[in-house]
């Protein structure tokens, strides 16, 4: 069977749109870093980390599932 190259539009900067949105929705939501850490079991550097570093540092999909939940918003509001 062949095959052929399809193009697609990769934001080769999505990370910094979850890093922005994760701090956004956790200051509307009236959470800080530590409680947002306590919440989903992860330390306070590694949500620091995760919101200052924009884009450096990245999280897995169980992570930030349990960062929505927290926060009340669904995992597609981090891509936006």
């Amino acid at each position: 069977m062949a095959t052929f190259e399809r193009n697609f539009y990769f934001n080769d900067n999505i990370m910094v749109n979850v890093s922005n949105n994760i701090k956004k929705y956790r200051n509307l939501a009236g959470i800080t870093q530590e409680q947002l850490a306590a919440d989903v079991g992860k330390s306070y550097d590694f949500i620091r980390r995760i919101e200052y570093k924009k884009g450096d540092i990245g999280c897995s999909i169980d992570t930030l599932y349990k960062i929505s939940v927290v926060l009340g918003v669904t995992m597609d509001k981090f891509f936006e």
